[in-house]
Order: structure tokens, then C-alpha cells, then sequence
């Protein structure tokens, strides 16, 4: 039984496909990163100017 794991671990290893899909999940991860950081500094600067707009029709 440890000889069947020691195998599919050792497969996993050197297989192609595995580390395709590694760099794709990096790849991906990535990507995620940057757009969660983008969304929330416009986030920040939509609500600001929501909030002037709102301010700025309370004052007339």
C-alpha cells in the first residue's frame, strides 16, 4: 500500500500536466490579486465621489 502511494506521489511529481496546471493556478491567483486590489482603490474613490454628489445636491 505505501508502495502504491510512494508511486502516485512520484508520478505526480514528474508529470507535465501537473505542473501546467500548477502555473495556471498561479497564473490565476494572480490575476485575482491585481483585480481585488484595483476594485477596491476605485471602490474607495467611486464611494468619494458619490459621497460629494450627495453632499453637493443636499447643499442646493
Amino acid at each position: 500500500m505505501l508502495k502504491k502511494v510512494l508511486d502516485g506521489v512520484k508520478r505526480l511529481w514528474t508529470e507535465e500536466e501537473g505542473q501546467g496546471m500548477a502555473e495556471y493556478g498561479l497564473i490565476l491567483a494572480l490575476v485575482a490579486i491585481v483585480v481585488i486590489g484595483a476594485l477596491t482603490v476605485l471602490g474607495r474613490r467611486i464611494s468619494n465621489r458619490m459621497n460629494d454628489v450627495a453632499n453637493n445636491l443636499g447643499n442646493d
